[in-house]
């Protein structure tokens, strides 16, 4: 059977972040195309569906790493910040955005909530990225 540590990650993400624009629960906010990712960041992204990438990415973390919070995923999507002739030093990714994609994700059904440690993924959810990276393999394969 193949699971999602059997494909290349990119194209599991991008290829689920199609699957996750056909559902009605999981659209982006009115803010999200001026948002800027975090705080290292100096724009906001310049694809138009980035935030469907960034639902998928969050799915697949979560099934990957198992439970966490909008903090912990907030660090996952950091980086360093410029801070002029000082160095760089890390900062962490925007909260605002992984706890709303999360929030999504989980009236989608694809998240479930766990006591005091964030989300964890749903069955629906690991069929989903399952059954996803089963067509990038065959994919692939030919």
């Amino acid at each position: 059977m193949v699971t999602v540590y059997d494909v290349p990650a990119e194209e599991l993400i991008l290829k689920t972040a199609e699957k996750l624009k056909g559902n009605d629960k999981i659209v982006p906010p009115e803010w999200a195309e001026f948002a800027r990712t975090g705080r290292h960041t100096e724009r906001a992204p310049t694809q138009d569906d980035w935030w469907y990438t960034r639902a998928a990415s969050i799915l697949r973390k979560l099934y990957v790493k198992g439970p966490m919070g909008s903090s912990k995923l907030a660090a996952e999507y950091g980086g360093f910040a410029d801070k002029g002739s000082m160095p760089n030093r890390a900062v962490k990714g925007s909260r605002n955005i992984a706890r709303k994609c999360m929030m999504q994700l989980e009236a989608a059904g694809y998240l479930l909530p766990t006591s005091k440690q964030g989300r964890m993924i749903s069955p629906k959810g690991q069929s989903l990225l399952d059954n996803t990276a089963k067509e990038v393999f065959d994919k692939g394969k030919n």
